[in-house]
């Protein structure tokens, strides 16, 4: 059996870098006079990043003087190394990896949180969930190679007795066995698992207490520092898009689909139903767009370091602001 994987096979993504390559340009101005700067995705191009396709598309950066190239990331593209290098300006990645790379010695500041609370779980088949997170001793799991919460969770419960092997974006050895896990967003396996016709359910990480803004739009301190009124702008322009996303979603996803061709249609929809809430709900319905608080950072900062994963504390206003969006 041929299993789907969340992302985009190989012609999709040479599309997106072919239409990266003719709009790159990194810093400095065009020949118009406007400022260039580049967003680099989490992921390759998908629903979970709409309102910035929007901002770009409907002229909201161009309004502000910017000319915005958006890049697409993947399982080898580290937006965090390519931002912290200079080759980039913006970047989106989870709040715990802005931290961690803070621990590192990248210093980063979140200026968004495009999903309110995480996405992330683990599925299984259909009657074999778990209701304890301990439950997952005895069994295979298919997790992602350093990915932060299944640290976090390590620390909390005794998970002696789960065999981890690297989840490499194929389900075809989740299919196989019965009783095992695999790390999911909500938004994509699940539906790629219905659509072959095999009946899952999610367990969410959050259940744990573990629950890191996802999508985070960040940029350096140093770029921060010197750069002010291009961040104002470019974050005023990109939630200017998530309010016409939200509005017209189609019109986006279909702008999405050029770059993701491998995806279909539904399963971008699909996404973008789920993702609704995560986006636009919780403090964000009373806050708006990408709002955090220092208690989030705060407490996902306290659990880093619990895990091992900090070599140190530090105040959560280093390391976010809400300033830009409150100009918005």
């Amino acid at each position: 059996m041929e299993i789907k994987k969340l992302g985009q096979k190989v012609t999709g993504l040479l599309a997106s870098v072919a239409v990266v390559i003719a709009l790159s340009g990194c810093g400095g101005t065009n020949a118009s006079g406007a400022q260039e700067v580049k967003v680099v995705l989490n992921w390759f191009a998908a629903p979970g990043h709409g309102g910035i396709y929007a901002a770009k598309d409907q002229g909201y950066f161009e309004e502000e003087g910017l000319d915005v190239t958006i890049e697409p990331g993947g399982p080898q593209v580290s937006s965090i190394q390519i931002v912290a290098s200079g080759k980039a300006e913006f970047g989106l990645a989870h709040g715990d990896q802005v931290l961690i790379a803070r621990n590192q010695g990248i210093d980063l500041v979140a200026l968004a949180a495009l999903n309110q609370r995480s996405p992330q779980a683990f599925m299984f088949h259909k009657g074999h969930g778990i209701e304890s997170f301990e439950e997952l001793n005895g069994r295979t799991a298919f997790i992602q190679t350093g990915i932060p919460y299944w640290d976090y969770l390590k620390s909390q419960y005794d998970l002696s007795n789960v065999r981890e092997l690297p989840y490499l974006g194929d389900s075809t050895n989740f299919i196989n066995d019965k009783e095992s896990a695999e790390q999911v967003y909500i938004s994509g396996e699940p539906y790629f698992m219905k659509e072959q016709g095999i009946e899952t359910e999610v367990k969410f990480i959050s259940d744990s207490g573990y629950d890191p803004y996802n999508y985070v739009l960040y940029t350096t301190r140093e770029y921060l520092d010197k750069n002010e009124e291009t961040v104002r702008d470019f974050v005023s322009s990109m939630v200017e898009g998530w309010s016409y996303y939200k509005e017209s979603p189609d019109d986006i996803l279909k702008i999405i689909n050029e770059f993701n061709p491998d995806m279909t249609f539904d399963s971008l929809k699909f996404q973008e139903q789920t993702l609704k809430e995560y986006i636009y709900g919780f403090d964000a319905a009373e806050h708006g767009v990408g709002y955090m608080t220092e208690e989030r950072w705060n407490t996902l900062i306290d659990q880093l370091y619990t895990a091992g994963l900090l070599k140190e504390k530090f105040e959560a206003s280093e390391v976010f602001t809400t300033e830009y969006l409150e100009a918005e």
